[in-house]
């Protein structure tokens, strides 16, 4: 009998929706675990199995929800991740260890320093000019920890921090609470517009294309880090053996879903007298990895081989002809949903 369940962060949003690039609820249907209230805004249920328990939430706070075991697991972009870990080590000296152990392939940004328009190549230059003047630097984002976090490393690389130690995480515009050191401003989004506008003097951005940074003829300064989505998870999660068993079962079949991604199988027949051509034109383009899978008749043998379909040195359409010319019959392609290794591929 079933004790024991897995809580699961599930995060509102852009990774749920299909139109706009996530699709996780696709991603769950296909490694066995599919949802319901989930694409309505929750609540979220695990319709197919009954030890993952869904909490809808949004991934901005899914970092501190891990460290005091209100969730067991979390489905969060690194990025959101980093802002908690950060946020409570400088405002409570609290040291959150939290660990990635599956990376979900999608959700992929990059978080940028952005300036107005200069001569400066680097944020290191940046904070020189600027300090040489001024006292008070301001900061605005959606990630303010990350950004203060940023900046006092390349003050330290500058050897700026230790004249300007202190600082401040507030609403934008509120009034600040300190006169030296870095002020940063917590933003609801439109952080371009605000640096744009001299609301600030620099900014922190969360970026995939920078398309929007150059429109609001920006300059990116510094990539702070490049962020996907993932799996994470409180390593005390591991002390309970139950709860570690439901996560590796998790996480073998998301792998699995996420392996396949792009993938499809091809099986074709081929005369028993083709099958000296069809191996090494296999062999030759690495379409099978210790040996081909076959199926060897009296006349004929069946093949199977896994092709890429986004490998553009070795298109998938080019596959399919080049057998027919090597005389195969009957090529059929098929989709993979889930494509798992083994269990080593799973390490937490």
């Amino acid at each position: 009998m079933q004790k024991q369940v897995l809580t699961i962060g599930m995060p509102a949003g852009s990774l749920a929706n299909a139109s706009r690039g996530g699709n996780l609820i696709q991603l769950l249907e296909q490694s066995g675990f599919k949802t319901s209230g989930y694409d309505a805004g929750g609540p979220s249920k695990f319709t197919t199995v009954n030890y993952l328990y869904g909490w809808d939430g949004r991934p901005q706070e899914f970092g501190s929800q891990l460290g005091i075991g209100e969730l067991d697991v979390a489905i969060a972009g690194d990025d959101w991740i980093k802002e908690r870990i950060i946020e409570l080590k400088l405002e409570y000296n609290i040291d959150l260890t939290l660990k990635r152990v599956l990376s979900l392939n999608r959700g992929g940004v990059r978080i940028v320093g952005i300036t107005k328009k200069n001569d400066f190549t680097t944020t290191g230059e940046f904070l020189k000019d600027f300090f040489s003047k001024n006292t008070l630097l301001t900061v605005v984002s959606e990630m303010p920890y990350l950004a203060l976090n940023w900046l006092q490393e390349r003050m330290k690389e500058e050897s700026l921090f230790g004249q300007f130690p202190a600082f401040s995480v507030q609403k934008y515009k509120t009034p600040a609470k300190i006169t030296k050191g870095i002020l940063v401003y917590e933003t609801w989004g439109k952080t371009e517009s605000k640096v744009m506008n001299e609301g600030a003097d620099i900014g922190l951005e969360i970026t995939q294309s920078g398309s929007a940074i150059r429109n609001y003829s920006l300059k990116i300064i510094d990539t702070v880090m490049e962020s996907e989505t993932a799996i994470y998870i409180n390593p005390s999660l591991k002390k309970d053996k139950e709860k570690t068993e439901l996560l590796r079962i998790f996480l073998l079949n998301l792998y699995g879903s996420v392996n396949a991604e792009n993938k499809v199988m091809i099986f074709f027949n081929v005369s028993n007298s083709n099958t000296a051509a069809i191996e090494k034109y296999l062999g030759d383009n690495n379409l099978f990895a210790s040996e081909p899978t076959v199926n060897r008749g009296h006349d004929f043998t069946e093949y199977s081989i896994q092709v890429n379909t986004s490998d553009k040195s070795v298109p998938l359409a080019k596959i399919r002809y080049d057998l027919a010319m090597l005389k195969a019959k009957h090529i059929d392609t098929i989709p993979i949903d889930s494509s798992i290794p083994g269990i080593d591929v799973i390490v937490i």
